[in-house]
């Protein structure tokens, strides 16, 4: 089991920057790899970043350049740096991890957390 725990939201105005962090505890030596969602209301959740255990990071295409995932492994946290924030990316972000279970992958959540961005 791996628990995370996410912080860093807010309100800030457009052109402005958040850093959201996420905490993992539990058996973290199992996460494969850890990631950011996002769901805005009334659309589906996304994949905004993601980084493996390798140190690989992938990019949803908007955010390219203006966000970036990066991880403290002392710290078992994983954060987010959101810079040049657009109204567009007001949602609830949600902290994910994975590991490969014998069915395939077992996915963990955090609780969310909420980032608004003021025109």
């Amino acid at each position: 089991q791996v628990r995370l725990v996410e912080s860093g939201g807010g309100l800030v105005q457009a052109g402005g920057s958040l850093r959201l962090s996420c905490a993992a505890s539990g058996n973290i030596f199992s996460i494969n790899a850890t990631g950011w969602y996002r769901q805005a209301s009334g659309k589906q959740r996304e994949l905004v970043a993601v980084i493996t255990r390798g140190g690989t990071t992938n990019y949803l295409e908007s955010v390219k350049g203006r966000f970036t995932v990066s991880r403290d492994n002392a710290k078992n946290t994983v954060f987010l740096q959101m810079n040049s924030l657009k109204p567009e990316d007001t949602a609830v972000y949600y902290c994910n991890a994975h590991e490969l279970g014998p069915y395939g992958k077992v996915h963990y959540w955090g609780q969310g957390t909420q980032v608004t961005v003021s025109s």
